[in-house]
């Protein structure tokens, strides 16, 4: 109980500073109805996590005195609309242009990650191009796993779609991403499940091209 206590007081630190800007010691301590002690050990978790940060200001009056803020790592934790503003801008442009453009934003998509990560596979094996596959989706929040199936014959598995809705609605989003495995590990590439189709997971098999 004292545990979620503690973190439900640094929640509500981080939304008095995401709501009220900089803030010191002894504020935080008027508002929250507890000891500035109290606080200086929530601060000192908070900045160890790196969620907030201190800068020394001069008063009229007085010792200089720590105002903490939010650091951009902090900016994570609020609630974000991005997908849905995606998915309603994708849908305008689908009624006002047609599949056509939305196959051709998706194309071009595919083709500036190919440019991006295309150098990170150079003068490696299939292997070395699968490891660094998964370390590039990883990257991305797709919680990659790849193993070793065969001679030259791999499975990379992605448990997260950080795209799923997308994906779901427009299927070229799929489409792409196996086109992009295909080009980057210069192989041959086979999904054989789909989030967005009802799968678990999504499932690559790779193997040398013919």
């Amino acid at each position: 109980m004292g545990h979620e206590l503690e973190t439900s007081t640094r929640k509500v630190i981080l939304s008095m500073l995401k709501t009220q800007g900089s803030l010191t010691v002894h504020e935080l301590s008027k508002q929250l109805g507890i000891t500035e002690m109290a606080v200086r050990r929530h601060i000192n978790t908070l900045e160890k996590e790196n969620l907030i940060e201190s800068k020394l200001v001069r008063q009229a009056m007085g010792r200089p005195t720590n105002m903490y803020s939010l650091t951009a790592l902090s900016d994570e934790l609020f609630p974000k609309k991005y997908m849905q503003l995606t998915m309603d801008l994708l849908g305008e442009l689908l009624e006002d242009e047609g599949h056509e453009k939305i196959d051709h934003l998706f194309v071009r998509r595919q083709e500036k990650l190919e440019s991006r990560y295309q150098t990170r596979m150079k003068a490696k094996s299939l292997e070395g191009r699968v490891a660094e596959l998964a370390t590039i989706q990883n990257e991305n929040g797709y919680m990659v796993e790849w193993t070793q199936t065969g001679k030259g014959e791999f499975m990379l598995s992605e448990h997260n779609c950080p795209i799923t809705q997308v994906a779901n609605t427009f299927q070229q989003a799929c489409k792409c991403e196996l086109a992009l495995f295909q080009n980057l590990l210069n192989a041959h590439v086979e999904r054989t499940e789909c989030l967005a189709k009802g799968g678990t997971k999504c499932v690559y098999m790779i193997s040398q091209n013919k």
